[in-house]
């Protein structure tokens, strides 16, 4: 049996993670989903309980850390699209542990006047993404995106956001987490729900940037539910490409060229053979006409 330390004290030092900087008593016994990403990343900020429960998701989805390196190309990819669109906010839901090349790296160069709200469950998450934020044009915000209104409430959303101009929402790798019906008794919304909450307030020039598990219909998903089982995410399952084109124009966007594909072939075709998994992420951009 493996011993896992289950709170942070002051003399502790595990994962690339300085203990004076994370919150006082966590528990390193529960895993997080933004940890478990920058370990298939191949990052250090993650715990033994992170490394222990991605390496079950590598054991029946072996591709994932190269699904997980297009996806965050794709975000790259998207940010610059966006940006070059003349979008200069963004809100990033489930925005995970900063890594090189973080929206507002992606965008300042092309709009120098970039906003970016950073949303996470994870504190871990928030705590790092403070540190390496250089500036007042910047901020984080930990909160659960399955209540929008906490995030929109958010003093930091109000100060950098106006959603009388045109805002970029982005959710990558985040929405297989999420239910597709509402908890009513715990306030916990819905895909559907939640995404109605943000881009109800969106204008017209606005876009929305999503990537989504898919799979084939006789793919075990249970055994990737046992996994993140405990890591503050939800357990929405694989979408088929409809239902995911379905959350654009739900939402009343246009999904613009190359359309809803494989975050490897977004905005062109990756060259080369690639091996075909059982899972993969269909990403897109969409617009508000």
């Amino acid at each position: 049996m493996s011993r896992i330390k289950t709170t942070v004290g002051p003399a502790d030092l595990e994962g690339g993670c300085m203990a004076e900087n994370l919150p006082p008593g966590l528990d390193l016994s529960v895993p997080s989903a933004a940890r478990m990403y920058d370990y298939f990343l191949g990052g250090k900020d993650n715990f033994e309980v992170d490394r222990e429960r991605a390496e079950q998701v590598i054991k029946g989805f072996p591709e994932v850390r190269d699904v997980a390196r297009a996806n965050r190309a794709f975000l790259g990819a998207a940010v610059r699209t966006v940006a070059e669109a003349g979008v200069a906010q963004f809100v990033d839901l489930g925005a995970g542990l900063p890594t090189q090349g973080h929206v507002h790296e992606v965008a300042r160069p092309i709009r120098p006047d970039t906003r970016v709200v950073y949303v996470d469950i994870d504190p871990v998450a928030c705590v790092h993404a403070r540190a390496l934020l250089p500036d007042e044009a910047t901020a984080v915000v930990n909160a659960d995106i399955r209540r929008p209104q906490a995030v929109l409430d958010d003093p930091a959303v109000g100060r950098l956001i106006d959603w009388e101009r045109p805002v970029a929402l982005l959710l990558v790798s985040v929405l297989q987490f999420i239910v597709d019906e509402d908890d009513e008794p715990g306030r916990m919304l819905g895909v559907s729900s939640m995404l109605g909450a943000f881009t109800r307030r969106m204008v017209p020039g606005s876009h929305l940037v999503l990537s989504v598990a898919s799979g084939a219909e006789d793919f075990d998903v249970d055994s990737l539910a046992d996994a993140y089982k405990g890591s503050g995410t939800g357990s929405g399952g694989l979408r088929s490409a409809q239902q995911i084109e379905k959350f654009f124009t739900g939402s009343g966007f246009e999904l613009l060229e190359p359309g809803l594909v494989d975050v490897h072939d977004w905005p062109v075709p990756a060259p080369g053979p690639r091996a075909a998994g059982p899972i993969r992420l269909l990403g897109g951009v969409g617009r508000k006409p």
